[in-house]
């Protein structure tokens, strides 16, 4: 321990720092190259990438996105549902888990421990095993090719929940509850006053994480949606990479994938203090 000491110490400052910019550059560099490739692929046609791939930008770009707006695939639909799905999804699955968090936190009940030993054994049962019964549950309520069956079930989100409830134990005081209820404020009101606000960061990472994960959803869009003007963009990706030689294009398959991503992107530039700041403070309990 002492050798190590000794040696960290002998290091200049500076030079530890130039190491870990490198470090991080390095890293950054390797995560970023396949955005750059798949720019790169956007913009050539089908007959260049056959040859190869090449480092310089083509002049296809604007060929690509005309023939996928204007081929038998209805892009913009898909993006209209996947807008809706996921937007729906980051609210509904942010909004209740935070409820549910705070009643399991702020109050005493019967049954508390087992309600909560419940929802976290949930978040270990894979979406695969439960889709058969899914599948035939909206059936049964007519439901099928709908955007419904994949909105509401984000009310439940035991992984969402979990994260609330460290967050909440970490930086909600129940002083201040008590002194709200003293006030006469009703316990919606509280929650939605008091509570939500101090939950801010934590909520808004948790409306990410959820909107960004239903938007590139394929599993159960897959299995539920089958209308090409109810169908989600990871599905038409699939369709699109799907066609048969003769309308098989590399072209647009690459150009829809940017569009698909770059919404995505977009959200997590936007949003990425609050990422990072709801991490920290949820990580770190007080």
């Amino acid at each position: 321990m002492e050798e190590n000491r000794k040696v960290s110490k002998g290091i200049p400052v500076k030079t530890r720092r130039v190491i870990s910019y490198i470090v991080l550059i390095f890293f950054s560099l390797l995560c970023l190259i396949w955005f750059y490739i798949l720019l790169i692929n956007s913009t050539r046609s089908h007959a260049e990438m056959t040859k190869g791939f090449t480092p310089i930008p083509s002049t296809h770009f604007v060929d690509n996105w005309i023939n996928l707006v204007n081929g038998t695939i209805p892009i913009l639909n898909g993006f209209i549902n996947s807008f809706i799905v996921s937007g729906g999804v980051a609210i509904l699955a942010s909004y209740f888990s935070a409820m549910t968090a705070y009643a399991i936190h702020a109050y005493e009940f019967k049954g508390k421990q087992a309600a909560s030993a419940f929802i976290l054994a949930v978040m270990m049962v894979p979406t695969q095993v439960t889709a058969l019964g899914f599948i035939q549950l909206i059936t049964k309520m007519k439901m099928d090719d709908t955007l419904l069956p994949l909105i509401i079930p984000a009310v439940a989100a035991p992984v969402t929940y979990f994260y609330l409830k460290q967050y909440m134990e970490a930086n909600l005081s129940m002083s201040l509850v008590e002194a709200a209820r003293i006030d006469g404020a009703g316990e919606f009101r509280t929650f939605n006053s008091i509570v939500l606000p101090i939950m801010k960061p934590a909520v808004s990472v948790q409306m990410i994480f959820a909107f960004v994960g239903s938007w590139n959803n394929y599993f159960t869009p897959a299995l539920i949606l089958h209308s090409d003007k109810k169908k989600t963009l990871p599905v038409m990706i699939a369709q699109l990479r799907g066609a048969d030689w003769l309308r098989f294009d590399m072209g647009q398959v690459y150009i829809m994938i940017a569009a698909s991503i770059f919404p995505v992107v977009i959200v997590y530039l936007i949003m990425s203090k609050f990422i990072v700041g709801g991490i920290s403070s949820g990580a770190v309990k007080g």
